[in-house]
């Protein structure tokens, strides 16, 4: 149904003449004539008589006016649900407990007036469909692939490097260590049962254990943070690697340690990735906040990143 023909019919219903409703629409009378016209025409009845004052409403004008009215509505309802700032800011964050997360709940505390959407996809594919498809404005996600070689109007900034860490249980070899380098974990065995191969934090962490001659393990289920906790505190084998920002609460018992990786550094880059075309405001919002975030955030030692990220 052509919703101008109905606003024109609710204009002239409620100004009792053609000519106002032409006024009132900036139109000319013709085109509101035209517009009537065509909306009986459709409905198969007449929805006005028209007497020489102007023009009265018949039964079923009478009839159709609340549906017409309430059609009005819901159309400007829809028009406002996706119109640009009137609607939460979707982004994804890989998980809730991880260091974008932490870049986000920063944010908010910023701009509180800022609504947020938050998602959680599985990888950077999936995360750069659904920018491309528009169901989501952006997303915190390493990037594996020189800007260049983006999908055409997808952008992308390096927000964020994060560090990463070593995590062992009380009798681990190293768990009284205040730092150790990269090269000291030769040798040791660590378990990371969420590397799915193919995904972003499998490449980083692939290239991180190729570099320093580690073995990382990622053999076994993913139960989740709970279970690799337990089990890396009930054994002196084995430790994980976590970012410094990844939200990790244990059991006093546990007595878990996490040892601060130097010499170099290796973190973790964290990229913003949005549409290019994206006319949401508080994307722009979001990309200023991380462009000034707290300088105590970055890393001034010497670090390590991926070659792609170089």
């Amino acid at each position: 149904m052509d919703l101008e023909a109905v606003r024109t019919f609710v204009t002239a219903a409620e100004t009792g003449r053609l000519q106002d409703a032409a006024t009132t629409l900036s139109v000319t009378q013709q085109a509101v004539s035209k517009r009537v016209a065509a909306l009986e025409k459709e409905l198969a009845v007449r929805l006005f008589t028209r007497t020489p004052r102007g023009v009265r409403l018949t039964i079923d004008g009478q009839a159709f006016l609340p549906h017409a009215r309430a059609l009005l509505d819901t159309a400007e309802r829809a028009m406002a649900s996706v119109r640009p700032g009137s609607r939460a800011l979707r982004v994804d964050v890989i998980g809730r407990r991880l260091g974008p997360a932490a870049l986000l709940r920063g944010f908010h505390r910023a701009c509180p007036e800022v609504e947020l959407d938050v998602v959680t996809l599985f990888d950077a594919k999936e995360a750069l469909a659904a920018i491309r498809s528009g169901t989501i404005d952006a997303s915190f996600r390493a990037v594996t692939v020189p800007a260049r070689r983006l999908p055409d109007g997808i952008d992308a900034a390096r927000v964020h490097d994060e560090p990463v860490q070593l995590l062992t249980g009380p009798r681990h070899a190293l768990a009284t260590a205040r730092a150790v380098t990269p090269a000291q974990l030769a040798g040791h065995r660590i378990w990371m049962p969420g590397l799915v191969a193919g995904t972003e934090w499998a490449s980083y962490y692939d290239e991180f254990a190729t570099e320093f001659g580690l073995t990382i393990e990622a053999t076994g289920p993913d139960f989740g943070t709970d279970p690799l906790l337990d089990t890396i505190a009930d054994t002196p084998l084995l430790a994980t690697l976590v970012g410094e920002q990844t939200r990790m609460v244990w059991p006093t018992d546990q007595d878990l340690r996490r040892i601060t990786l130097r010499d170099p550094v290796p973190v973790y880059p964290h990229s913003l990735i949005w549409r290019s075309d994206n006319p949401h405001p508080a994307l722009a919002r979001l990309r200023t906040y991380l462009d000034s975030a707290d300088p105590g955030l970055r890393v001034d030692a010497e670090t390590w990143v991926p070659h792609w990220a170089r």
